[in-house]
């Protein structure tokens, strides 16, 4: 994905969710290669939450896995001569076809918001790699739009989905399914919360010189 609009700088706690949301999508499109699998076999959490275990239980996976194997696996599970184990997209798990309501609703949105799909990229844009690389941008571009695209296009699906990829039978790709379940639910959090935080704003905001001309006449 790509956005035609000029990024703000994010702050760092916004650019490290932004990274998350991209090594996600990155790890869903492709298997990883030689170099990623030994860089995400050193990670270690800095605590010991639900998203810290994950973290190091992805680690343990990466440590364990070769390029060539999780190369098979990944098309065996996300991708297959005609379908996955896993179909990846929001029409799918919302209704129960692919390029349905879902994908139609998410273009407008898309459109609105400026962010387009890469030309070299022929997936719909509901794939769930796709749309966690759309939250990067928000995260960091447009953070007032992330948590209504979050509970719009992700919060319906995206954890069945995930849930559905924790059962495979290859540890690296259960173990990513439980970070990006343990991800979501730590982003389902705080978008929450910046959503009201931000409503609060809207509500305590001074009203224009206009509008209280308004309400005096």
């Amino acid at each position: 994905m790509t956005e035609t609009t000029t990024a703000r700088p994010a702050d760092e706690e916004s650019a490290l969710h932004a990274e998350i949301y991209r090594l996600l999508a990155e790890l869903l499109r492709q298997a990883p290669n030689g170099e990623l699998l030994d860089w995400l076999g050193e990670l270690q959490a800095e605590d010991g939450g639900p998203l810290g275990r994950a973290w190091d239980g992805l680690a343990a996976a990466a440590r364990q896995a070769q390029p060539t194997a999780l190369e098979r696996a990944h098309f065996r599970h996300l991708i297959g001569v005609i379908q996955g184990e896993v179909v990846p997209y929001a029409s799918w798990y919302r209704q129960g076809e692919l390029m349905d309501e879902a994908l139609i609703s998410l273009r407008r949105d898309l459109k609105r918001l400026g962010i387009a799909r890469h030309a070299d990229n022929s997936d719909p844009e509901d794939h769930l790699a796709a749309l966690f690389e759309c939250m990067a941008i928000l995260t960091e571009s447009q953070p007032e739009a992330a948590p209504a695209f979050f509970e719009r296009h992700l919060a319906p699906w995206a954890s069945d989905c995930l849930a559905d990829l924790a059962r495979v039978d290859t540890p690296f790709y259960a173990r990513l399914a439980e970070l990006g379940l343990a991800f979501m639910a730590h982003e389902q959090a705080r978008l929450e919360q910046a959503a009201q935080l931000q409503a609060l704003r809207w509500a305590n905001a001074p009203r224009s010189s206009h509008h209280q001309s308004e309400a005096k006449s």
